[in-house]
């Protein structure tokens, strides 16, 4: 393997915020890289400077002498041109070749990406197939190096699994930023987490995402018993220091600065071994019910359009209902008929007496941009009554990682995770029979994401999911319900089930304008 890229002592601040500091890299051919790490560790930074498209404020990135790059960034905007005429004025601008080459690739690409009509113009496209485009955009002449930021969010799941089979069939040599636990697994060969808990600012291993955790465990295991060993040294110094210069020896001098670096090193030892995660806990009514909500043949028409019917469904207190479907076969719609937003073109829905719902919006609509972060935590004051009892707006915002000094801080500001992270906060008050959780992981890191499946495990009462997060569906639900685009609805007993289903009949789906697709 040949080093395409190598970086050394990396730093990163804006305005008074280091992002990271003394972080070195190197990439090689055949490298499939995850870059993973909390929200606001730098990840995407990184992945801009290593692209060329940031510097560094100390630190060197050096290239293999001409590198290609491919860079896909988070966010999409699109030209109010055509998918066709994207790809081929990139051709224009970098290959000499001949016009009908050029119109016999940019067809091939077009085909690839699953793209069955390519004249409409791009802004059109829901997020999903914009990001299929700008992948092809990168991939037209071949990097050799492609880095990718969260590539499969605004996928649906079927766009995730075509993504995945995609990238290994196309990509030698890549580094993607993703939260998406299955594609670490299944796609990566080695991963780079991105943590002020490392003395280095970065853990590195080769091998599965697996491997890696278990790697992690052991250094995180040795850095625990390390912390140990030092806070006995540490008490034996300290006690010495405290003696009266009279009890000391001769060389006092050098042992009062061999004592201040073992308090020194404990001290940061500690300070790394301290992981904190975000406290999320639902509350709930405790009704003891045991029919909460009773779907009977119900269907849905949303503009001449029939999403799905005959659909009989109940919902329990227990029940972790896993909804799929591609963008725009009715998945939110069947929430909105859940809370009574939509009412049904046909069938019933009854709800328990008094049934408490709570919706998680998945485009964070009941946020306004404009509020800080202090009216957003604590609408109502300085206190927030949490299962009845009052917490201050300081022990409020830590509990989801926010520092004090954040809370005058505008959202518009704020990262999706920390987004994520207040919406999820607003849920936490408001006592529940029945979640409606449509793709809560959005944005959200890998410590948050395990953190919010424990809460939802022990919620004791219904939940139903909309996610593109496999690892979550198969760790959660125990009930899949699939609106399959054919106004068929297919019940699967297990995540597993509906993928099989899915692989033996992966064919891109036409591609969807984001004005167009029913929610």
């Amino acid at each position: 393997m040949s080093l395409l890229l190598n970086c050394q002592s990396l730093e990163k601040s804006f305005g008074s915020k280091r992002i990271f500091r003394n972080l070195s890299l190197g990439v090689f051919s055949g490298d499939r890289i995850g870059l993973i790490g909390p929200n606001g560790a730098g990840k995407s930074t990184l992945l801009k400077i290593l692209a060329g498209q940031e510097h560094p404020d100390s630190g060197v990135v050096s290239p293999k002498k001409h590198l290609r790059i491919g860079y896909v960034p988070q966010s999409i905007e699109c030209r109010d041109i055509s998918p066709r005429e994207i790809l081929l004025e990139r051709l224009q601008e970098e290959s000499s070749m001949p016009d009908y080459e050029k119109q016999r690739l940019v067809q091939t690409w077009l085909s690839k990406m699953g793209f069955l009509e390519s004249e409409d113009s791009a802004q059109l496209l829901s997020g999903g197939w914009k990001k299929r485009l700008a992948i092809a955009l990168e991939l037209l002449t071949p990097p050799d190096l492609l880095m990718l930021d969260e590539p499969t969010n605004h996928l649906d799941l079927e766009g995730v699994l075509w993504f995945e089979k995609f990238l290994r069939r196309e990509v030698s040599t890549f580094i993607i930023v993703s939260h998406d636990r299955c594609i670490l697994q299944n796609l990566t060969n080695r991963t780079v987490e991105i943590n002020s808990l490392y003395p280095e600012g970065l853990f590195s291993v080769e091998g599965s995402h697996e491997n890696f955790l278990e790697k992690k465990r052991f250094f995180m295991e040795g850095q625990i018993e390390k912390e140990r060993s030092f806070a006995t040294k540490a008490r034996r110094e300290t006690h010495w220091l405290r003696q009266t210069p009279k009890a000391r020896t001769t060389k006092s001098q050098s042992r009062v600065d061999k004592a201040q670096e073992i308090l020194q090193e404990h001290a940061e030892l500690r300070k790394r071994n301290t992981q904190k995660k975000a406290d999320i806990q639902f509350e709930t009514s405790r009704r003891k019910t045991r029919k909460l909500l009773v779907a009977n043949n119900v269907g849905l028409e949303l503009g001449n359009r029939q999403l799905f019917q005959h659909l009989d469904i109940t919902l329990s207190p227990g029940t972790r209902l896993g909804l799929m479907g591609v963008n725009g076969s009715g998945k939110t719609s069947f929430l909105r008929l859940l809370t009574g937003e939509l009412s049904p073109t046909q069938g019933t829905i009854k709800p328990a007496d008094d049934l408490k719902i709570v919706y998680f919006d998945q485009h964070r609509a009941k946020l306004s941009l404009d509020l800080t972060l202090r009216e957003a935590l604590a609408p109502n004051g300085d206190y927030v009554f949490f299962r009845k009892k009052p917490v201050h707006i300081i022990s409020w915002c830590k509990r989801f990682l926010f520092p004090p000094d954040m809370l005058d801080m505008p959202l518009r500001k704020l990262s999706g995770g920390e987004r994520a992270r207040i919406a999820i906060a607003h849920l936490m008050l408001q006592p529940a029979d029945l979640l409606l959780l449509d793709e809560p992981t959005n944005d959200l890191d890998i410590p948050t994401l395990e953190t919010l499946e424990e809460s939802l495990i022990d919620f004791p009462g219904a939940v139903v999911l909309i996610t593109h997060d496999r690892y979550m569906l198969d760790r959660l639900c125990n009930i899949f319900l699939a609106l399959e685009n054919t106004e068929k609805i297919q019940l699967y007993a297990d995540y597993a089930q509906w993928e099989s289903a899915q692989r033996r009949n992966l064919i891109p789906q036409k591609p969807k304008g984001a004005k167009k697709v029913p929610t």
